[in-house]
């Protein structure tokens, strides 16, 4: 159960005592933006796997509701946010990120209903969409305004 928790909980980032899903997004952005340097399919492969061993682990925890310490759920919608980004820029990924937080709260529509849902498929799923959501704006807006988020590109090496 000690690998479930850990999993679970973002390598412990979880059980910061302030804002532990907007630290685990913040957290998550440094290896996403890594992941983003390597070849495309890297930064699927990580959020296949950060919703694949965080339904493991919350279903291993037994654990029905969402609590404020599971928190691999932000780190897999994060990542899932970030795909919208054609490259690695501070821009970009602020604006990813705090699309991802407000849809994360407020929790429209289908993230909503997600929410609202028992068991480690609802925990994860709500996250999961509002990722999906937000790569899709980031996308809209690269795709509207192309050098949107060229200020402060990181470049590797």
């Amino acid at each position: 159960m000690k690998l479930a928790r850990l999993i679970a909980s973002g390598g412990f980032v979880g059980f910061v005592p302030i804002a532990p899903g907007t630290v685990a997004s913040l957290v998550a952005l440094v290896p996403g933006a890594l992941l983003l340097w390597l070849p495309p399919y890297a930064l699927s492969i990580a959020i296949l796997l950060a919703m694949v061993g965080g339904f493991c682990a919350v279903r291993a925890l037994r654990v029905e509701d969402d609590p404020s310490w599971v928190v691999i759920d932000e780190f897999a919608g994060q990542w899932m946010a970030l795909l919208g980004l054609a490259q690695v820029s501070l821009a970009g990924l602020l604006t990813a990120f705090v699309i991802f937080r407000i849809l994360d709260v407020v929790k429209p529509g289908a993230i909503g209903w997600a929410d609202r849902q028992s068991g480690a498929a609802g925990i994860m799923a709500d996250d999961i969409i509002a990722g999906a959501i937000t790569a899709g704006i980031v996308w809209a807006m690269r795709s509207r305004w192309p050098n949107v988020f060229d200020a402060f590109v990181i470049t590797a090496g």
